[in-house]
């Protein structure tokens, strides 16, 4: 398990039926889920290691120096996890924080929708009070796997009179019910990570709302910090695991000298490795700054802005060094079809515009235009 990962099905997601590409896999997340470690910093009780967040930092930086892989990929684990761990019941707690930590239980994200991304406040997907449930009806995109995700946490409508904040509540949902559709979006790259999401009269629980009834917003802004550091930071970490520079000379090749002698390729290569170990000790220094206790909040947007351009510059270097040879999708463990990822990677969890606007107005304090 010391292999890099190569392409989807190399990476544990878990789920109902998990399928493992090897029994080494399986073994490996059984290990590390006896202690605790897909969750190191969540308490014992829900599943996780109990471990501070300066030895689970340890604990990553040891997995990493071994070229360990991730044990399991997991949304439940990076964004409703830490969400539920805030807000939620205790009974939620019980129900869904340790069959998360084991890979029990694959969750996606139900949040934007056709006619509400950047402007996701705008949602219009209704959820009602019947008896004992609520019913939700309407439609969520770009709904990362899930066609293969078992439970899937939804911002829906239970006001529809209050301001477009104040009537949004955050619901978990079983998706193995009558009236939960998903259909994939064949993208260009001939992949369906997101898909189509339909609720016709889906059934959820009321003690399956998380945090307050129509005060979703306040448990859907903290998901999406966590959401952020995520995607920043994966964006550039697995192609991090092979230095940019080695990537290029591989492909072009060095002169007599022993350097590239492309000046304008050796000066983008040089400038983006520096960039990347700017971008690493930032997140260092943020890690520790939430540590302390201060939070992460607005600082999650410079991360997801810095890492997914970052991961953007990267690729479009490694398609340029490769030539002709990078536009057939065979070509280095499919280069195009990743570099035609990371244009989503800057778009999903609040595109690149958004980011810079919030980075303007919580961070740098600048007036509203």
């Amino acid at each position: 398990m010391r292999q890099p990962l190569r392409e989807e099905n190399d990476a544990v997601w878990g789920g109902r039926n998990p399928t493992f590409k090897s029994n080494e896999q399986k073994v490996w997340l059984e290990r590390t889920v006896e202690k605790g470690w897909t969750a190191p910093e969540w308490p014992v009780k829900y599943g996780g290691g109990g471990l501070s967040k300066s030895e689970g930092k340890i604990l990553r930086e040891e997995m990493k120096a071994l070229s360990a892989r991730p044990p399991l990929m997991s949304f439940g684990v990076w964004m409703l996890g830490p969400a539920l761990l805030k807000y939620g019941t205790e009974a939620q707690k019980q129900t869904h924080l340790p069959p998360i930590t084991r890979g029990e239980i694959r969750w996606a994200q139900g949040y934007s929708e056709p006619n509400s991304g950047s402007d996701l406040a705008s949602l219009m997907t209704r959820c009602e009070l019947h008896g004992d449930h609520y019913l939700i009806n309407g439609q969520k995109i770009w709904t990362s796997y899930g066609h293969k995700a078992d439970w899937i946490f939804v911002l829906v409508r239970t006001d529809f009179e209050a301001a477009k904040h104040d009537g949004i509540s955050l619901v978990l949902v079983d998706m193995a019910q009558p009236g939960v559709t998903t259909r994939p979006i064949k993208l260009l790259s001939g992949m369906s990570h997101f898909c189509e999401t339909f609720f016709d009269d889906a059934r959820c629980k009321v003690d399956n709302v998380v945090g307050d009834l129509n005060r979703g917003w306040t448990v859907a802004k903290y998901l999406l910090t966590h959401e952020r550091e995520m995607i920043g930071g994966s964006a550039i970490g697995r192609a991090a695991m092979r230095p940019l520079s080695e990537i290029v000379t591989q492909q072009v090749g060095l002169n007599e000298l022993g350097v590239l002698s492309d000046l304008v390729l050796r000066t983008d290569v040089v400038r983006t490795e520096i960039d990347s170990l700017a971008f690493l000790w930032t997140t260092e220094r943020v890690a520790d700054e939430a540590k302390a206790g201060q939070g992460v909040g607005a600082m999650s947007a410079m991360l997801k802005y810095s890492g997914t351009e970052l991961n953007k510059r990267r690729y479009e270097l490694m398609m340029y060094s490769a030539g002709h040879d990078a536009l057939t999708l065979g070509h280095e463990a499919n280069l195009a079809r990743d570099w035609l990822r990371t244009k989503g990677n800057s778009i999903e969890g609040g595109t690149s515009e958004i980011q810079l606007n919030i980075i303007a107005k919580r961070i740098l304090g600048l007036p509203s235009a």
